[in-house]
Protein backbone atom coordinates (compact mmCIF):
# COMPACT_ATOMS: atom_id res chain seq x y z
CA UNK A 1 0.00 0.00 0.00
CA UNK A 2 1.19 3.51 -0.88
CA UNK A 3 2.87 5.61 1.92
CA UNK A 4 0.79 8.33 3.37
CA UNK A 5 1.50 10.69 0.48
CA UNK A 6 0.65 14.60 3.15
CA UNK A 7 4.31 15.62 2.85
CA UNK A 8 5.88 14.99 -0.41
CA UNK A 9 5.46 16.06 -4.03
CA UNK A 10 5.02 14.10 -7.17
CA UNK A 11 8.17 14.35 -9.80
CA UNK A 12 6.71 13.45 -13.47
CA UNK A 13 9.25 12.56 -16.42
CA UNK A 14 8.47 12.41 -19.83
CA UNK A 15 9.84 8.86 -21.68
CA UNK A 16 11.65 10.26 -25.29
CA UNK A 17 12.06 8.32 -28.16
CA UNK A 18 15.51 6.47 -27.40
CA UNK A 19 14.26 5.76 -23.73
CA UNK A 20 11.49 3.63 -25.19
CA UNK A 21 11.67 -0.45 -24.08
CA UNK A 22 13.52 0.43 -20.63
CA UNK A 23 12.11 -1.40 -18.14
CA UNK A 24 10.71 1.02 -15.21
CA UNK A 25 13.84 -0.20 -13.29
CA UNK A 26 16.49 0.68 -15.47
CA UNK A 27 14.69 4.03 -16.47
CA UNK A 28 14.82 4.99 -12.64
CA UNK A 29 18.53 3.46 -12.44
CA UNK A 30 19.92 4.60 -15.50
CA UNK A 31 17.93 8.03 -17.02
CA UNK A 32 16.92 9.48 -13.15
CA UNK A 33 20.18 7.95 -11.37
CA UNK A 34 18.46 7.08 -8.77
CA UNK A 35 20.32 4.51 -6.80
CA UNK A 36 19.65 0.98 -5.92
CA UNK A 37 18.49 1.19 -2.65
CA UNK A 38 16.25 3.90 -3.33
CA UNK A 39 14.61 2.27 -5.97
CA UNK A 40 13.84 -0.92 -4.25
CA UNK A 41 12.28 1.24 -1.34
CA UNK A 42 10.14 3.43 -3.91
CA UNK A 43 8.84 0.34 -5.82
CA UNK A 44 8.73 -1.59 -2.60
CA UNK A 45 6.09 1.50 -0.94
CA UNK A 46 4.72 1.80 -5.03
CA UNK A 47 5.56 5.03 -5.38
CA UNK A 48 6.34 4.93 -9.23
CA UNK A 49 3.77 5.68 -11.36
CA UNK A 50 3.52 4.71 -15.18
CA UNK A 51 0.85 6.77 -16.71
CA UNK A 52 -0.56 8.03 -13.36
CA UNK A 53 -0.86 4.35 -11.78
CA UNK A 54 1.36 2.50 -9.55
CA UNK A 55 3.39 0.55 -11.56
CA UNK A 56 6.42 -2.72 -11.78
CA UNK A 57 9.52 -2.35 -11.56
CA UNK A 58 9.41 -4.93 -14.73
CA UNK A 59 7.24 -2.80 -16.66
CA UNK A 60 8.00 -1.57 -20.03
CA UNK A 61 7.86 2.52 -21.18
CA UNK A 62 7.50 3.76 -24.21
CA UNK A 63 8.27 7.14 -25.64
CA UNK A 64 5.86 10.02 -24.57
CA UNK A 65 4.93 7.50 -21.30
CA UNK A 66 4.65 9.76 -18.07
CA UNK A 67 6.86 8.40 -15.45
CA UNK A 68 5.24 9.67 -11.97
CA UNK A 69 8.43 9.43 -8.70
CA UNK A 70 7.03 10.19 -5.43
CA UNK A 71 9.29 11.82 -3.65
CA UNK A 72 8.94 12.33 0.41
CA UNK A 73 9.72 15.79 2.46
CA UNK A 74 11.85 16.00 5.38
CA UNK A 75 9.82 16.14 8.62
CA UNK A 76 13.02 15.87 10.84
CA UNK A 77 16.85 16.94 11.15
CA UNK A 78 17.57 13.42 11.86
CA UNK A 79 19.51 15.32 15.19
CA UNK A 80 18.49 17.63 17.79
CA UNK A 81 19.23 21.50 16.70
CA UNK A 82 21.83 22.85 18.82
CA UNK A 83 22.57 26.54 18.75
CA UNK A 84 26.46 27.16 17.41
CA UNK A 85 28.42 28.89 14.74
CA UNK A 86 28.32 27.42 11.78
CA UNK A 87 30.94 28.89 8.50
CA UNK A 88 28.92 28.40 5.18
CA UNK A 89 31.68 27.83 2.53
CA UNK A 90 28.88 27.15 -0.53
CA UNK A 91 24.82 26.70 -0.60
CA UNK A 92 22.14 26.64 -2.62
CA UNK A 93 19.14 24.30 -2.81
CA UNK A 94 20.58 21.12 -3.33
CA UNK A 95 24.00 21.04 -0.84
CA UNK A 96 25.96 23.04 1.52
CA UNK A 97 29.38 23.13 2.19
CA UNK A 98 30.82 24.00 5.76
CA UNK A 99 34.02 25.08 7.29
CA UNK A 100 34.05 22.45 10.23
CA UNK A 101 36.30 23.84 13.28
CA UNK A 102 38.95 21.20 14.89
CA UNK A 103 37.48 19.81 17.78
CA UNK A 104 33.66 19.14 16.88
CA UNK A 105 32.77 15.76 15.62
CA UNK A 106 31.09 15.92 12.27
CA UNK A 107 27.78 14.04 13.34
CA UNK A 108 26.79 12.62 16.33
CA UNK A 109 28.24 8.73 16.56
CA UNK A 110 28.48 6.00 19.68
CA UNK A 111 27.77 7.81 23.01
CA UNK A 112 28.23 11.23 21.65
CA UNK A 113 24.43 12.32 20.50
CA UNK A 114 25.20 16.71 20.73
CA UNK A 115 28.14 18.51 20.60
CA UNK A 116 28.73 18.21 16.49
CA UNK A 117 28.56 20.29 13.23
CA UNK A 118 25.51 18.46 12.86
CA UNK A 119 23.56 19.68 15.57
CA UNK A 120 24.88 22.99 14.46
CA UNK A 121 23.75 23.02 11.08
CA UNK A 122 20.66 21.74 12.07
CA UNK A 123 19.87 24.85 14.24
CA UNK A 124 21.05 26.93 10.93
CA UNK A 125 17.98 25.19 9.20
CA UNK A 126 15.89 25.54 11.94
CA UNK A 127 16.57 29.13 12.42
CA UNK A 128 15.49 29.59 8.96
CA UNK A 129 12.13 27.60 9.48
CA UNK A 130 13.25 24.87 7.07
CA UNK A 131 13.23 21.59 7.94
CA UNK A 132 16.14 19.59 6.67
CA UNK A 133 17.08 16.07 7.24
CA UNK A 134 21.53 16.31 7.88
CA UNK A 135 22.98 14.28 5.74
CA UNK A 136 26.82 14.47 5.48
CA UNK A 137 28.85 13.08 2.22
CA UNK A 138 31.93 12.40 4.46
CA UNK A 139 33.77 13.08 7.57
CA UNK A 140 36.46 14.26 9.37
CA UNK A 141 38.19 13.04 12.07
CA UNK A 142 37.09 15.79 15.17
CA UNK A 143 40.37 17.47 15.15
CA UNK A 144 40.87 18.03 11.70
CA UNK A 145 39.27 21.08 10.02
CA UNK A 146 37.98 22.03 6.72
CA UNK A 147 35.39 21.20 3.70
CA UNK A 148 32.56 18.96 4.90
CA UNK A 149 29.86 18.18 1.75
CA UNK A 150 25.86 18.30 2.97
CA UNK A 151 23.04 16.98 0.91
CA UNK A 152 19.95 18.58 1.65
CA UNK A 153 17.65 15.72 -0.18
CA UNK A 154 17.96 12.13 -0.21
CA UNK A 155 17.53 12.52 -3.75
CA UNK A 156 20.74 14.46 -3.58
CA UNK A 157 22.41 12.71 -1.27
CA UNK A 158 22.22 9.26 -3.69
CA UNK A 159 23.59 10.76 -6.48
CA UNK A 160 26.58 12.12 -4.66
CA UNK A 161 26.83 9.14 -2.95
CA UNK A 162 27.46 7.49 -6.08
CA UNK A 163 30.16 10.14 -7.21
CA UNK A 164 32.15 9.90 -4.24
CA UNK A 165 32.04 5.62 -5.04
CA UNK A 166 33.86 6.06 -8.28
CA UNK A 167 36.20 9.41 -7.42
CA UNK A 168 34.47 12.32 -8.65
CA UNK A 169 34.09 14.16 -5.45
CA UNK A 170 37.42 15.69 -5.27
CA UNK A 171 39.15 16.31 -1.48
CA UNK A 172 42.12 18.07 -0.98
CA UNK A 173 44.33 18.81 2.16
CA UNK A 174 47.20 20.60 3.66
CA UNK A 175 49.12 18.94 6.30
CA UNK A 176 52.34 20.06 8.12
CA UNK A 177 54.73 17.28 8.83
CA UNK A 178 58.04 16.08 10.73
CA UNK A 179 60.65 15.33 8.31
CA UNK A 180 63.80 15.17 10.23
CA UNK A 181 65.69 16.05 7.03
CA UNK A 182 64.27 13.20 5.03
CA UNK A 183 63.11 13.82 1.36
CA UNK A 184 59.64 12.19 0.71
CA UNK A 185 60.00 12.56 -2.94
CA UNK A 186 63.00 10.04 -2.91
CA UNK A 187 60.62 7.73 -0.59
CA UNK A 188 57.55 8.01 -2.71
CA UNK A 189 58.97 9.79 -6.50
CA UNK A 190 55.46 9.76 -7.81
CA UNK A 191 53.79 10.82 -5.41
CA UNK A 192 51.74 8.15 -4.66
CA UNK A 193 51.09 6.30 -1.35
CA UNK A 194 49.56 3.13 -1.68
CA UNK A 195 49.20 0.98 1.09
CA UNK A 196 46.26 -0.79 2.29
CA UNK A 197 45.05 -0.14 6.16
CA UNK A 198 43.13 -1.99 8.50
CA UNK A 199 42.17 -2.11 12.25
CA UNK A 200 44.79 -1.97 14.65
CA UNK A 201 43.63 -5.21 16.86
CA UNK A 202 45.46 -3.97 19.68
CA UNK A 203 44.34 -0.14 19.78
CA UNK A 204 40.68 -0.79 18.17
CA UNK A 205 39.62 2.52 17.64
CA UNK A 206 43.59 3.10 15.47
CA UNK A 207 44.35 1.92 12.39
CA UNK A 208 47.31 0.33 10.89
CA UNK A 209 49.16 -0.54 7.61
CA UNK A 210 48.61 -4.19 7.55
CA UNK A 211 48.81 -6.37 3.97
CA UNK A 212 45.34 -7.87 4.95
CA UNK A 213 43.03 -4.40 4.85
CA UNK A 214 41.45 -2.35 2.38
CA UNK A 215 42.81 -0.62 -0.27
CA UNK A 216 44.21 2.96 -0.01
CA UNK A 217 46.09 5.50 -2.07
CA UNK A 218 46.79 8.97 -1.02
CA UNK A 219 48.77 11.41 -3.51
CA UNK A 220 50.76 14.12 -2.07
CA UNK A 221 52.76 17.20 -3.27
CA UNK A 222 55.25 19.23 -1.36
CA UNK A 223 54.10 22.81 -1.38
CA UNK A 224 57.26 23.79 1.10
CA UNK A 225 60.10 22.30 2.74
CA UNK A 226 60.55 23.78 6.40
CA UNK A 227 63.98 22.14 7.13
CA UNK A 228 62.97 19.83 9.93
CA UNK A 229 59.01 20.02 8.50
CA UNK A 230 57.09 19.93 5.03
CA UNK A 231 53.87 21.53 4.29
CA UNK A 232 52.48 19.09 2.09
CA UNK A 233 48.94 18.82 -0.22
CA UNK A 234 47.22 15.76 -0.44
CA UNK A 235 44.61 14.34 -2.41
CA UNK A 236 42.70 11.24 -1.32
CA UNK A 237 41.72 8.67 -4.04
CA UNK A 238 40.02 6.20 -1.29
CA UNK A 239 38.59 7.64 2.03
CA UNK A 240 39.99 4.54 4.85
CA UNK A 241 39.43 6.00 8.64
CA UNK A 242 42.55 8.05 9.22
CA UNK A 243 44.19 7.51 6.25
CA UNK A 244 46.45 10.58 5.89
CA UNK A 245 47.52 10.12 9.56
CA UNK A 246 48.54 6.47 8.92
CA UNK A 247 50.18 6.58 5.63
CA UNK A 248 52.29 9.44 6.67
CA UNK A 249 52.90 8.13 10.04
CA UNK A 250 53.57 4.83 8.62
CA UNK A 251 56.62 6.47 6.31
CA UNK A 252 57.96 8.60 9.01
CA UNK A 253 56.62 12.02 8.05
CA UNK A 254 54.04 12.01 11.08
CA UNK A 255 51.39 15.30 10.99
CA UNK A 256 52.55 17.74 13.52
CA UNK A 257 50.54 17.68 16.45
CA UNK A 258 49.23 14.18 16.07
CA UNK A 259 49.16 12.56 19.20
CA UNK A 260 47.69 9.00 17.51
CA UNK A 261 50.32 8.38 15.28
CA UNK A 262 53.04 10.80 16.42
CA UNK A 263 53.78 13.15 19.30
CA UNK A 264 52.41 16.66 20.51
CA UNK A 265 53.52 19.43 19.40
CA UNK A 266 54.64 22.88 21.22
CA UNK A 267 53.29 24.98 17.78
CA UNK A 268 49.59 23.44 17.69
CA UNK A 269 47.69 21.76 20.07
CA UNK A 270 46.02 18.82 17.48
CA UNK A 271 46.95 17.23 14.19
CA UNK A 272 48.02 19.91 11.66
CA UNK A 273 45.82 18.77 8.89
CA UNK A 274 43.01 20.90 7.00
CA UNK A 275 40.37 20.07 4.40
CA UNK A 276 41.65 22.82 2.07
CA UNK A 277 39.71 22.35 -1.31
CA UNK A 278 36.66 20.32 -2.32
CA UNK A 279 35.62 19.96 -5.93
CA UNK A 280 32.27 17.95 -7.30
CA UNK A 281 29.72 17.84 -10.25
CA UNK A 282 27.05 19.85 -9.06
CA UNK A 283 24.14 16.88 -9.01
CA UNK A 284 21.50 19.38 -10.27
CA UNK A 285 22.85 21.51 -12.92
CA UNK A 286 26.01 19.18 -13.88
CA UNK A 287 28.20 22.41 -13.40
CA UNK A 288 31.47 22.28 -11.42
CA UNK A 289 31.55 23.46 -8.54
CA UNK A 290 35.09 24.27 -6.09
CA UNK A 291 35.31 25.50 -2.66
CA UNK A 292 38.31 26.67 -0.55
CA UNK A 293 38.28 26.87 2.80
CA UNK A 294 41.18 29.19 4.60
CA UNK A 295 43.30 28.04 7.01
CA UNK A 296 42.33 28.38 10.53
CA UNK A 297 44.71 30.95 12.46
CA UNK A 298 46.35 27.61 14.82
CA UNK A 299 47.52 26.08 11.42
CA UNK A 300 48.72 29.38 9.69
CA UNK A 301 50.25 30.02 13.12
CA UNK A 302 52.32 26.41 13.25
CA UNK A 303 53.56 26.95 9.16
CA UNK A 304 54.94 30.80 10.12
CA UNK A 305 56.47 29.57 13.74
CA UNK A 306 58.13 26.17 11.51
CA UNK A 307 59.98 28.74 8.80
Amino acid sequence: MEKNTKNSILKKYTVAEAEAGLTLELYLKDVLKVAARKRQKLFFSKTVYLNGRPAHSKHLVKAGDTVGVREFLDTSYGVTPEKGAVEVLYEDEAVVVLNKPAGLLVHPTGQTKTGTLANRLAYYFKSQGKTVTIRPLHRLDRDTSGCVLFAKTAKVQNLLEQELAIGNIHRRYEALVLSNGKRLEELCPEGRIELPLGRDPFKPNQRRVTEKGQAAVTCFKVMENLGDKLLLELELETGRTHQIRVHLGYLGFPVLGDRMYGTSSRLIKRQALHARYLKFKHPVTGEEVAVTAPRPQDFANAISLSK
